[in-house]
């Protein structure tokens, strides 16, 4: 059986996780990976990328598998974060639209993938018919080896002819339950900025890694407390909470993100981490209403989507709404085994602080390193 066979060698090659969403033309795969590797099962592509980037950098030899449409949602995290930071990240795509392909919407995008992955120089590899299967082990030694993206782009016409896969039966939970919520929430004017809340956190940070939103967050975390264990993003918008979600499952050490209501409601992440349940995990929601890193410019946080109840429709039962430095701290101390999801809410502005003084290289060097693998 030809799946069989892909898992074998993914396994051979120290794969231990498989993030990833799946394609009909893969459905077959994707039945048994859970047998074989933890898998992450996504609701949008691009947070495997970041997913992968925590696993990896805690230890971990992930794989990412979608169809290939999904690279489309998924480049400017590759660019901004894997290739920004020197990680691997070895894709195995589904590669639609080009053969026997019944879906018009399928085409347009998918026949260019080739021309668009060479345009950003991110290496890929065909791999069209059985004789090709080497061809993945090819794909996973270079994502390693070279630390950064691959990409097989696996044709149909691979799985064609293939023996009868023999598939677990498929079990599915039962959906009869009652959801019933009591839940009642004040918001008052807010009185911490941004700065306030990183301020409050980085004095009681212990051993904790910490992941810090792109932009004005990680620079305040810096000026705050910088530490070997705070992983500082540059970019890739939305990818701090499917990191940290990706490093809680590579380590035993706690994790905590410091996200923020615009990333948090541009990402499709907290239902798999409400799955994915890493009792290790801190999401601190910094809520200041606003897309502080732009501008200020007013998120539907400001006076329209509780952040809290949010978390709590995901599936994240462990949630609190703290809106001053005591109540903060109160819930850093308190915060027990998590997911847990903190909700801070603020008032906009930034400080003023410096640029981090760092290289991409280099604060993924001294995290890894601080992490102790």
């Amino acid at each position: 059986m030809r799946e069989s066979c892909v898992l074998d060698r993914l396994a051979a090659l120290g794969v231990d996780t498989v993030a990833m969403l799946p394609c009909d033309r893969t459905q077959d795969l994707c039945a048994l990976i859970p047998e074989r590797f933890r898998a992450v099962n996504l609701t949008r592509e691009e947070d495997g990328v970041g997913v992968c980037a925590g696993l990896a950098m805690g230890g971990g030899r992930p794989v990412l598998h979608m169809q290939s449409s999904g690279l489309g949602n998924s480049l400017n995290a590759i660019m901004s974060l894997t290739v920004t930071f020197g990680l691997p990240l070895p894709i195995l795509a589904s590669w639609r639209g080009v053969y026997r392909e019944a879906i018009p919407a399928q085409v347009p995008f998918n026949r260019a993938v080739p021309e668009v992955l060479a345009a950003l120089g991110i290496p890929f590899t065909i791999i069209r018919d059985p004789g090709d299967e080497e061809l993945i082990d090819a794909v996973v030694s270079d994502a390693y080896d070279a630390m950064r993206p691959h990409v097989g782009l696996i044709l149909p016409s691979f799985w064609e002819g293939a023996e009868e896969a023999c598939l677990p039966e498929q079990v599915f939970p039962t959906r009869a339950r009652e959801s019933a919520l009591a839940y009642r929430r004040t918001f008052r004017d807010p009185v911490m900025t941004r700065n306030d809340a990183i301020g409050v956190i980085a004095a009681a940070l212990d051993d904790e890694a910490v992941v810090a939103n792109i932009g004005v967050p990680s620079k305040e975390l810096y000026a705050a407390n910088d530490r070997d264990l705070n992983f500082y993003m540059l970019g890739s918008y939305t990818q701090a909470t499917p990191i940290g979600l990706g490093l809680s499952l590579g380590t035993d050490r706690d994790v905590v993100i410091l996200d923020g209501d615009g990333s948090l409601l541009g990402t499709a992440v907290l239902p798999v981490v409400a799955a994915q349940a890493p009792e290790n995990l801190t999401i601190v929601c910094l809520d200041n209403g606003a897309f502080g890193s732009t501008g200020n410019q007013p998120t539907p946080a400001s006076g329209l989507v509780d952040m809290e109840l949010l978390a709590r429709a995901a599936g994240i039962r462990n949630t609190c709404k703290v809106q001053d430095e005591r109540e903060l701290s109160e819930a850093w101390e308190s915060r027990g085994r998590g997911p847990t999801f903190i909700h801070v809410v603020l008032k906009p502005g930034n400080a003023r602080v410096p640029n981090i003084p760092l290289a991409p290289g280099e604060i993924r060097e001294r995290f890894v390193r601080a992490l102790g693998r």
